[in-house]
C-alpha cells in the first residue's frame, strides 16, 4: 500500500441561529513503520493560503497499519470568512522522506457543506468511530456510511463483547438527507458525493471489550466493512504494569532519574508499579521517611498514587533496603511477610514482600505482590515456596488474578526458572507475548558478576501470572534504556498490560 491513504473526508457548516461553524476532518490510513513520522493535511480554502493541519495518531488497524485524524473547527470573524469550498493533499514525513496522497498531483476536493466523501470505490465504511471506550460508557454510537448511488437494503452491526462466544445483531437505520446531527436541518446540500449515513446504538453495559463489523445487504449481495478481516475493536483502560529494580540509592545522578521514573509513570499512565531496592537512610534503624525512594518518585507524579512499602534489611551499609507498590487504584488490602527463612535485619538474604490487593474497573480485584528474592545458592527455593504458598492463602473468588512481580534473581533458563516453569502454576508474562522467547539480550550491566553468565541469560526480573487468572497480557516491553527514558538503574524495566481473556 502507500505510505498514506485517504479514506474519508467531511465538510460541514453548521447554523445555530446567527452564528455558522465550519468542520473540517479528515481520516486517513499510514503505514507504521516509522516511530518518528509526521502526518499532515496540507489544504486551502477558497481565499487559496495553503496551510498545514497536523494529523494525530487515532487507533491501531492492524498489519502494520495505523488510523490517523485530523480535524478543524472555524467560526466566520469580521475579517475573516468560513474556508468553504476546499482542497488538500495529505503528507507523510519519516527519516527525510516524504510520501504524499494527493489525488496523483491534483489534489483532492470538498465543497463547502457537502457532507461526507469517501476515497475510491469502497461499498461501506465505519466512520467517526471511537479508539477506546470512556470510563462509565455503556451505549456506543456507530456511523456507518454506504455508498448512495446504489441504496443498500438493509445495514447491520455483528459485534460481541466476549470473543465472539456470543454473537450479537444490530440493524442501523437510515437518516435520511443528512450525515449528522449538528447539521440536521440546515446542510445546504447534503450528502453531495452519493453517500448514504445509516446510524445505531450497541449497548455494551459493563462489558470491557467491544468488537463489532458491518454488513451491508444490496440486491442479494453482501457487503463488510471488517477492518481488513481484522475487526473493529475498542477497550477500557487496560491494567498497566511496570516493575523495576532502584539500585537502592547506587546511582550517579540519582535524584534526576528518580524524576525520570516518575516521568515515565505519568507519561505511560501506568497503573501499578513494583519497585525492589527502595531504600531510606538507615538512621540507626528507624529510618528516614523523607529519603525514601519510593516516596520521592511517588511525590513526583502529577497526582500521587496509592502507597504501600516496608523494608527487609540493611543494605550497603547505610540504608533501609525493601519493596514498594505504588497504584493509582484504592488499596483495597495490603501486606508484608517475610519469605525468607531469615529475618535477620542485619543478613541480606532476609527478604520480605509486600502485597496489595486493588480493584481494576471494569476488570476486578487483582492481588499484586512486590518481590525481590535473593539467588538461587542463597535460598531462592524456599522463598518462592513461601511466597506461592502465600499469594495461594491471599486468593479467594472475587480475585481475577494473581501477579507475582519483581527482581527474582533467576536467569531464563536457570535452574531456578526451570523450577517456576515446571511448576505449571505461574507463567513468564514477558515471554508469553513476546516471540522472540526468554533469551534476547536486555539486560546490561557493568558488573563483573555478570560476566559470568551466558551473554543470552541476562534477564532476571519478571512478571508471573498464576495460570488460573482470568487476565491475559496483551503487551511487553523494556524500558528505562538509552532509546527511551534514559538508563536510571543497572536494572532495566519492564512495562506490560492485561487484560480480562474474554
Amino acid at each position: 500500500m502507500n505510505k498514506i491513504q485517504l479514506l474519508y473526508v467531511e465538510n460541514v457548516i453548521s447554523r445555530k441561529k446567527e452564528s455558522a461553524q465550519q468542520t473540517l476532518s479528515f481520516f486517513m490510513q499510514v503505514e507504521n513503520d516509522s516511530y518518528d513520522k509526521r502526518v499532515d493535511v496540507v489544504w486551502s480554502g477558497e481565499d487559496g493560503i495553503w496551510q498545514t493541519l497536523p494529523a494525530s495518531y487515532h487507533s491501531n488497524s492492524g498489519h502494520a497499519k495505523e488510523y490517523w485524524q485530523a480535524r478543524i473547527h472555524f467560526h466566520p470573524a469580521p475579517d475573516k470568512s468560513l474556508p468553504g469550498n476546499i482542497e488538500f493533499g495529505l503528507r507523510y514525513r519519516a527519516s527525510n522522506a516524504e510520501h504524499w496522497d494527493n489525488n496523483q498531483g491534483l489534489n483532492y476536493s470538498s465543497q463547502a457543506d457537502s457532507g461526507i466523501m469517501l476515497a475510491g470505490a469502497v461499498p461501506v465504511l465505519n466512520i467517526d468511530f471511537a479508539s477506546k471506550l470512556d470510563d462509565g460508557q455503556k451505549n456506543i454510537p456507530i456511523t456507518v456510511a454506504v455508498d448512495g448511488f446504489d441504496p443498500a437494503d438493509k445495514v447491520t452491526v455483528h459485534w460481541t463483547t466476549d470473543n465472539w462466544q456470543h454473537t450479537q445483531i444490530t440493524l442501523c437505520h437510515f437518516k435520511r438527507n443528512c450525515w449528522d446531527k449538528a447539521a440536521l436541518s440546515n446542510a445546504r446540500n447534503p450528502n453531495q458525493y452519493g453517500v448514504a449515513i445509516w446510524k445505531t446504538w450497541l449497548r455494551i453495559g459493563q462489558a470491557f471489550r467491544l468488537e463489532y463489523s458491518i454488513c451491508v445487504e444490496r440486491n442479494g449481495q453482501l457487503f463488510w466493512d471488517n477492518n481488513h478481516g481484522l475487526n473493529y475493536s475498542l477497550s477500557h483502560e487496560p491494567l498497566k504494569v511496570m516493575i523495576l529494580n532502584l539500585h537502592c540509592y547506587q546511582e550517579d545522578n540519582q535524584d534526576y532519574k528518580f524524576s525520570q521514573i516518575a516521568k515515565a509513570i505519568d507519561e505511560l499512565n501506568v497503573g501499578v508499579v513494583c519497585f525492589q531496592e527502595v531504600a531510606e537512610l538507615w538512621n540507626d534503624g528507624a529510618g528516614d521517611w523523607q529519603t525514601n525512594s519510593a516516596k520521592i518518585i511517588n511525590d513526583r507524579l502529577a497526582t500521587p498514587y496509592h502507597l504501600h512499602t516496608d523494608w527487609s534489611h540493611l543494605g550497603f551499609g547505610k540504608y533501609r533496603e525493601g519493596v514498594a507498590i505504588l497504584s493509582k487504584y484504592p488499596l483495597i488490602k495490603q501486606d508484608a511477610k517475610y519469605v525468607s527463612a531469615s529475618d535477620d535485619i542485619h543478613n541480606i538474604h532476609s527478604r520480605k514482600v509486600v502485597m496489595t490487593q486493588i480493584k481494576v474497573p471494569y476488570i476486578g480485584r487483582v492481588n499484586v505482590f512486590s518481590v525481590h528474592l535473593s539467588w538461587w545458592e542463597d535460598g531462592f527455593a524456599e522463598q518462592f515456596q513461601c511466597l506461592c504458598e502465600w499469594a495461594e492463602a491471599k486468593h479467594s473468588a472475587q480475585v481475577k488474578a494473581t501477579l507475582l512481580c519483581g527482581d527474582f534473581n533467576i536467569a531464563g533458563g536457570s535452574t531456578g526458572y526451570h523450577l517456576v516453569a515446571d511448576g505449571h502454576q505461574y507463567d513468564d508474562q514477558y515471554l508469553a507475548v513476546n516471540s522472540q522467547g526468554v533469551f534476547e539480550k536486555i539486560f546490561r550491566v557493568n558488573d563483573a558478576h555478570w560476566q559470568n553468565y551466558p551473554s543470552d541469560d541476562y534477564r532476571i526480573d519478571y512478571i508471573f501470572l498464576n495460570k488460573a487468572s482470568d487476565l491475559k497480557v496483551t503487551s511487553a516491553k523494556i524500558l528505562f534504556t538509552e532509546s527511551d527514558y534514559g538508563r536510571v538503574s543497572d536494572h532495566c524495566g519492564y512495562f506490560m498490560t492485561f487484560e480480562p481473556k474474554i
